[in-house]
């Protein structure tokens, strides 16, 4: 295990809390890289440093509960394409935080490097997959925050603050293996409608979170056999507690497999 250092000005966790608040969107991406080059050096310890309750925001995009949320078919197909980007976009932009949150949050659990390796390794991806659709929404001629944005991703984040399990148990296990499910779909709508670009963009991202659900399920198999717990049910447990949505079908078994995340856990609650 990792021997927690006193606070310093410079560890990994310093750095995850600069991330967490700063507001412009470039100069989290910025200093995510950086966090995570500084970290891959082998140069910087873990530290201990209090993330804030919620990560700095830019003043745009406006945020709306899911039910105000306009429909992203209003307009045409091509508003609608860069409606679905823009959204795409958001969840990106708040799975870095989520992922620097989880860095930085946890360190009293004592957690070796691995654990550590892994995590600052999706945060960094979590980065350039908003890179990639900030990019994509360039060339598309909108900016992120030009749109409305759902204001609800971060309450996972809050309402698993205080347990690393139910942390594992909601945000990889149950968020984004959500989105092995839907994005398939997406990138074959893109793709019929002549949009061979954003659909690039989606399947790079598609790929990566296949790996970033296998770390989720991996850390989370780990805390559950450090606290003597059978996983699928603690899992299922969990997840009845702190999730306040559906876990709804129809699921991409392949994808899930891949990511080592097998139907025991998950189809119990399919609603």
């Amino acid at each position: 295990m990792i021997q927690q250092e006193a606070p310093t000005g410079d560890s990994l966790t310093t750095r995850a809390v600069a991330v967490l608040e700063a507001v412009e969107p470039a100069r989290k991406v910025s200093l995510s890289h950086q966090a995570a080059a500084a970290w891959r050096s082998g140069k910087t310890e873990v530290g201990t440093a209090t993330p804030p309750d919620h990560p700095a925001r830019p003043a745009r995009p406006e945020l709306l509960t899911p039910r105000h949320m306009p429909k992203r078919n209003a307009g045409g197909e091509q508003a609608a394409r860069a409606a679905l980007m823009h959204a795409v976009a958001h969840i990106e932009f708040n799975a870095m935080d989520l992922a620097w949150d989880l860095v930085s949050r946890f360190t009293a659990e004592d957690l070796p490097r691995a654990f550590y390796d892994d995590w600052v390794g999706v945060a960094a991806e979590e980065a350039e997959h908003f890179n990639l659709v900030a990019g994509r929404l360039a060339e598309l001629g909108i900016a992120y925050g030009d749109l409305p944005a759902h204001d609800g991703l971060w309450q996972a984040a809050a309402a698993t603050a205080q347990d690393l399990a139910a942390r594992l148990a909601v945000v990889p296990l149950v968020l984004e293996a959500r989105g092995l499910d839907v994005t398939p779909a997406m990138i074959n709508r893109l793709r019929s409608n002549g949009d061979d670009a954003s659909a690039a963009v989606l399947e790079v991202i598609y790929r990566e979170e296949i790996g970033h659900v296998a770390v989720g399920r991996r850390w989370f198999d780990w805390i559950c056999a450090r606290r003597d717990r059978d996983p699928e049910p603690t899992y299922q447990s969990l997840v009845r507690e702190h999730f306040k949505g559906q876990v709804k079908p129809p699921f991409n078994a392949t994808a899930r497999d891949q990511a080592g995340f097998p139907a025991g856990y998950y189809e119990p609650l399919a609603s």
